[in-house]
């Protein structure tokens, strides 16, 4: 027991015995000492309070402290188990919060130097407010932070109203909208619900498309050099070297026969890279000189009904089942440079697939925001992490034989097309869907 607690007890100890004795005096009606033992009863009964009373004033402070987050205090132990308690808490409190602060500025740090927007809404008493946002995503809607989601209405109403059709529930989408009243400019939006038994949370990302499409041209254009470099020096390096032993050769005064056999083997082994570097710059040529798409009012439906026919004998011969689910959506494009590309898509599809044993390729059309949106989809291997972000650079193939333009050339026909061709992973199997604005 603490001393405090001791001087407590004392001090109620004596109340009590003077209590008794005031009463003892009462009786023998000696008023005068009656009077003194009420005195002192009432004088022990106050420092008894007192005491009491200054153990739970500073613990009542220490607690007020922890809940008011103010770790200002340096509380130091006493002689009160209570007391002691409270200060005990009181630092493993400020330990906590200091921890937590720690840890909020850094993921705050990390977060701003995201170059995706990042919004993050906390639901208060049915009312959405902001929790967090990142600075790339006010520079992308060029707007500024305010702290009440609803003052957004007022500065960026298309966006605010795209979520609220979200109804606040996890979504991906693709949507124009006008900033500062500017041409509208396309952006990417990925939306996920967070929630526990106390709080929900709703996380917004979002990236302009141009920029993604910039980030990618840059880097698919660094690995192509590389791609370039790589082939050129593998062509060049032999063919440098064996010119060099033929013009060794010939400035010999007599070619006997053995030099006249190694001169045809060198000219026979420049021949073939000559005609191996051609090929790999006729395949450039392919992708670099594309022609200007001849947009006409056309049926997606019927283009990948006249695709699906022109490899109806690769189907068959690989024992593939073709699933299709179309939605008859016409569209303004060139209808042989759409085919072309969806052919290069099923060509893939079926390398993917023909390891297994049950192969499915599965095509859909469907409509979604004022896009048209052509899937195709397989059961096949998969395409792995390490190679994902160089399945459109071209010349790259992990297939034997296979010259590497065919997704580069999908890419590009449907970006002339103003859409996009977008890879998704699957648990088994990969999905490429060809974007349409309408």
């Amino acid at each position: 027991m603490s001393k405090n607690n001791y001087i407590w007890l004392i001090y109620l100890s004596l109340c009590i015995i003077s209590g008794v004795l005031c009463y003892h005096f009462f009786v023998k009606e000696r008023w005068i000492n009656v009077i003194l033992f009420s005195l002192l009863t009432i004088t022990l009964l106050f420092l008894a309070n007192a005491s009491f009373l200054s153990q739970i004033s500073k613990t009542e402070k220490i607690i007020q402290s922890i809940i008011k987050k103010d770790f200002s205090l340096f509380p130091k132990e006493e002689d009160s188990d209570l007391i002691n308690s409270s200060i005990h808490l009181y630092y493993q409190s400020k330990s906590e919060y200091l921890s937590l602060s720690s840890y909020k500025l850094l993921y705050e740090s990390i977060l701003d130097q995201l170059d995706t927007g990042l919004m993050i809404l906390s639901e208060i008493e049915k009312e959405w407010k902001v929790f967090y946002v990142n600075p790339s995503f006010l520079e992308i809607l060029e707007i500024p932070k305010y702290n009440s989601w609803e003052l957004y209405a007022s500065k960026i109403p298309e966006f605010y109203r795209i979520i609220e059709k979200t109804d606040y529930e996890s979504s991906q989408d693709f949507f124009d909208i006008s900033i500062r009243q500017n041409a509208k400019q396309s952006f990417s939006l990925r939306t996920k619900q967070v929630k526990n038994v106390q709080h929900r949370f709703y996380i917004i990302t979002l990236e302009s498309v141009q920029k993604i499409i910039e980030q990618k041209e840059k880097l698919a254009w660094n690995n192509l050099m590389k791609v370039i470099s790589h082939e050129l020096l593998n062509t060049l390096t032999p063919v440098n070297s064996l010119i060099q032993n033929l013009e060794y050769i010939s400035n010999q005064d007599i070619v006997d026969k053995d030099d006249q056999e190694e001169m045809k083997e060198s000219l026979m082994i420049i021949n073939s890279k000559s005609k191996q570097l051609l090929n790999f710059v006729d395949d450039y040529r392919q992708v670099a000189e594309l022609p200007k798409p001849l947009f006409k009012n056309v049926s997606l439906k019927k283009i990948t009904e006249s695709a699906i026919d022109f490899l109806k004998r690769e189907f068959e011969k690989n024992n593939i089942q073709v699933i299709l689910n179309l939605e008859d959506h016409f569209v303004s494009a060139d209808k042989k440079m759409i085919e072309r590309s969806l052919i290069n898509l099923y060509l893939n599809a079926i390398f993917a697939v023909s390891e297994k044993q049950k192969k499915i390729i599965k095509t859909s059309i469907k409509s979604q925001n004022n896009r048209v949106i052509l899937s195709v989809t397989d059961n096949g291997s998969g395409i792995t992490n390490e190679i994902k972000d160089k399945i459109f650079l071209p010349f790259f193939t992990t297939r034997n034989g296979g010259s590497g333009i065919g997704l580069t050339l999908s890419k590009s026909i449907m970006e002339a097309h103003r859409g996009y061709l977008v890879y998704e992973p699957l648990e088994e199997g990969s999905c490429f869907e060809m974007w349409f604005i309408k």
